[in-house]
């Protein structure tokens, strides 16, 4: 048996009585280690005299003072490095709390939240072997032995932060009793329309009321908790028996709760009905938007999408950035090279400017940052989309409606009629809508638009194989921006890392680009939910369409010559782009290599 160290000593009660962390034995643990000073101590000790603090968690109590640590100038001895240090002197594990790791369902049926508010702990894992309990008393066990017996199983200790234990406890002891009780409503009622493998019970049809304030309580929840998260996405998925809700943060896809199926099929209900979408259709797939308020007290909108499900109706709703129209183009990730070259694209008087990429690597956010920026009182900003993204009052917003034959190219016809100065055509999908965009550009009007392509060069043999001639690309295009996502590192973290070589080779495949003295890789930290990355930005591959690069254009067949051509004038690939990214220590390579295409 290892022995007991002396923190542990000094704080631990004997056996069999409880001994709640005691201020002045842990300041003068802090003390020893020369975290604080003996006056720190004695000061800290005098103030706590009241009755009322005398009631406050100790640890509460000390982080509410900012004291500096002596050890380490500048930094704070905040309430989870405390937590840490708690953890550290009791001999106990320290957990750092992340909901999104947690089984909601599962911990919330291992006591009541009259125990958990009475002891002070909450379940915060479960599995086959054992049940983890955390608290911020370590030394405080006299409930224990009663709940090890009632669960069958070994209980595990660990500490966590006493602030967010309070909070977490609150947020899923109260969304548990919400699907608890909705659940209870809808038990004997179908398990979810549109299920194809729905057994149908005569006399047991109706649905949970969608307007039940339990499930008004579970919507309030999951919006508000996705905000929090950073969540661009919001799933809410159906299964068999169990619905899933997941959030995509920083690009992927995390499961938040698994809920019962009729109150999942009561949740969808309810965010339709807010989104002003017809609730009765579950057959079809349709579109809303609505707009609520962030905990901040900003706006925050979301586009909503549907589709019809094997086991119901899938609902997903994209999360907006608020401040998306107020980001420069540096906060969005260009380097100071390649925002000039945006800058001087985008100052032009006439002509097009296309942005390619996949679903999901930030073209859109680039088309509204940049139309945020070109939209003075002076010009009229029209855009046609496909659906629109995000209500903006400076713009002039036009949605595609294919019922009623209002198409990206009808659309931009009726655009022209209204005296735009700059247009904005959500995508470029035939070539109807590219002639009609090129038309626009020809007679006098800025035009923007996107493309599904891999880089910026095959934008134009896109164009081509669409059927637009090439004297029309070449008399209308001003210039292409091809571009991805990559997660930014943890700023907390991140932590020095060995150059791989052939990661390295890989990425500045015929670039000649020395080894820079650093690069970073992702650690993990409470900060970015221990996955080591924090937010994303661009990478990009600006391609000006100049003189030589128009007289390469006639064939689509002359694709490596035209970019060859384009790399001599400037343009930097996107893995070079994610190179300097890693050079100055805001990704990893692994990262640039996971998102940036290879091209031959």
């Amino acid at each position: 048996m290892s022995p007991v160290s002396p923190a542990v000593s000094l704080l631990k009660p004997a056996p069999g009585h409880d001994r709640p962390v005691e201020l002045r034995s842990f300041l003068d643990l802090l003390a020893a280690d020369g975290h604080i000073t003996r006056e720190d101590l004695e000061r800290l000790v005098d103030n706590r005299r009241g009755a009322a603090l005398q009631k406050k968690n100790v640890l509460l109590y000390i982080a509410e003072q900012n004291l500096e640590d002596r050890l380490n100038p500048g930094k704070v001895l905040d309430l989870d490095w405390l937590t840490r240090k708690l953890a550290q002197y009791s001999g106990q594990p320290h957990f750092r709390i992340d909901p999104l790791g947690m089984d909601a369902a599962k911990v919330t049926e291992v006591m009541s939240y009259a125990f958990t508010r009475r002891h002070g702990i909450m379940s915060v894992e479960v599995n086959e072997n054992e049940v983890v309990i955390a608290s911020a008393e370590p030394f405080v066990s006299s409930w224990e032995s009663g709940l090890s017996q009632v669960l069958r199983k070994p209980i595990k200790r660990v500490v966590a932060n006493p602030l967010e234990l309070e909070r977490l406890a609150k947020e899923l002891y109260r969304l548990s009793t919400s699907i608890n009780y909705a659940s209870f409503k809808g038990s004997n009622k179908a398990p979810g329309l549109g299920n194809l493998e729905q057994m149908l019970e005569l006399g047991k049809g109706r649905d949970v009321e969608a307007n039940d304030q339990h499930v008004v309580n579970i919507v309030d929840w999951l919006l508000q908790y996705a905000f929090e998260q950073r969540a661009s996405d919001i799933h809410v998925e159906p299964r068999r028996d169990i619905g899933n809700v997941r959030f995509r943060i920083d690009g992927v896809l995390y499961t938040v709760y698994q809920i019962p199926m009729q109150v999942l099929s009561a949740v969808t209900s309810r965010i339709k009905s807010l989104a002003r979408m017809n609730v009765a259709e579950k057959r079809r797939p349709q579109d809303g938007r609505m707009k609520t308020r962030g905990a901040e007290g900003t706006e925050v909108e979301l586009r909503l999408s549907t589709m019809p499900t094997a086991f119901g109706e899938k609902l997903v709703m994209r999360i907006f950035d608020p401040d998306l129209l107020l980001k420069s183009f540096s906060e969005l990730g260009f380097g100071k090279d390649d925002q000039q070259r945006w800058e001087q694209m985008i100052r032009q008087k006439h002509g097009i400017v296309l942005i390619t990429g996949p679903t999901g690597s930030g073209k859109t956010t680039t088309l509204y940052s940049t139309l945020g920026t070109l939209a003075t009182r002076e010009v009229n900003v029209c855009t046609i989309e496909d659906p629109i993204e995000m209500v903006e009052p400076r713009f002039n917003q036009m949605q595609v409606q294919e019922n009623i034959d209002l198409t990206f190219a009808s659309g931009v016809k009726a655009l022209l009629r209204q005296d735009p100065d700059i247009i904005m055509i959500g995508e470029i999908r035939n070539l109807e809508t590219a002639e009609i965009a090129i038309q626009a550009a020809l007679t006098g009007h800025l035009v923007f638009s996107s493309l599904h392509t891999n880089d910026a060069p095959s934008a134009i043999t896109r164009l081509l194989e669409l059927g637009v001639p090439a004297y029309l690309v070449k008399a209308s295009l001003i210039g292409v921006v091809a571009q991805r996502l990559v997660r930014i590192l943890c700023p907390h973290c991140k932590r020095e890392a060995e150059v791989d070589g052939e990661i390295w080779k890989s990425l500045t495949a015929n670039w000649e680009t020395s080894m820079p003295a650093k690069v970073y890789e992702p650690a993990g930290c409470p900060e970015c939910r221990e996955t080591g990355f924090k937010g994303r930005q661009g990478i990009y591959e600006i391609m000006p369409f100049s003189d030589r690069l128009q007289s390469l254009s006639d064939d689509p067949g002359m694709l490596s010559e035209l970019r060859r051509q384009a790399y001599r004038e400037g343009m930097c690939s996107l893995r070079l782009s994610g190179v300097r990214k890693v050079a100055a220590g805001q990704t990893s390579m692994l990262e640039v290599l996971r998102v940036a295409p290879q091209i031959n």
